[in-house]
């Protein structure tokens, strides 16, 4: 068994099967911020789905993804009329207010793990923005505990472009805090070993992201409990929050 990351295109390629574009209530959300900005950065873009549509549907300016895996990236960079880089936000370059938007879409805000991870990033994300300029993203409710049926929810069958049959197993670890790893083991037809990805979510509540937030010298302007804006409430599955510079 081998722990890929997202690190092989094939897996790579597998994450837009098992979320697939047509079944995302958040792209609703994002894709009208997208197309109002004239540039755009999207942090931990994976295949790029998001930025194409908004390109697809007009978007004339500049829009930019960011995404440490190579195999996620190897994917988006079919489409040459985006510009895409590989890294993750501490490693980034030195955006000085280039961006009127920066979203971060699929829960990717989650794997900012550590408190000085998430400073660091919330920092350069800040730096980013041009002065009026908006950073939104989500988060999973840890109110909810969302985890506890994820060995359901994800997992499950597909056929990948090869026609191959690929099952999914997906596995819980024990919570450590705010922390939550899983494991997802793919199989596919054929296959001489099963692949592997493994990643932990950090679940972070509201009072305590508007803390990490102000530290950056962002502030929220609005939060909502779900992709139709309804407001945050302790039930609600999401903490969707667009943040401004102070």
């Amino acid at each position: 068994m081998v722990d890929m990351q997202f690190s092989d295109r094939r897996l790579a390629a597998l994450y837009d099967l098992y979320c697939p574009t047509d079944e995302r209530s958040d792209f609703g959300f994002y894709l009208p911020l997208v197309m109002s900005a004239r540039s755009v950065l999207d942090v931990g873009c994976g295949t790029g789905t998001l930025l194409g549509i908004a390109r697809d549907n007009g978007h004339p300016g500049r829009l930019c993804g960011l995404d440490p895996a190579a195999g996620m990236l190897e994917v988006a960079r079919s489409r040459p009329d985006i510009e895409w880089v590989q890294a993750d936000l501490a490693a980034a370059p030195a955006w000085d207010q280039e961006f009127d938007l920066v979203v971060m879409t699929g829960h990717a805000f989650q794997v900012l793990l550590g408190d000085d991870e998430l400073r660091v990033a919330l920092t350069t994300i800040a730096a980013a923005l041009t002065d009026r300029g908006e950073f939104a993203f989500e988060t999973r409710n840890p109110l909810v505990r969302e985890w506890e049926d994820w060995h359901l929810r994800y997992s499950g069958g597909v056929v990948d472009p090869a026609g191959v049959a690929v099952h999914c197993e997906c596995e819980v670890l024990p919570v450590e805090g705010d922390l939550v790893t899983a494991t997802h083991t793919y199989t596919g037809q054929g296959w001489d070993r099963p692949l592997q990805s493994r990643s932990t979510l950090r679940f972070l509540g509201s009072e305590a992201l508007s803390a990490f937030l102000a530290d950056a010298g962002l502030a929220v302007a609005d939060q909502f409990g779900d992709w139709d804006r309804g407001p945050l409430r302790d039930d609600s599955p999401e903490i969707i929050t667009v943040a401004r510079r102070c």
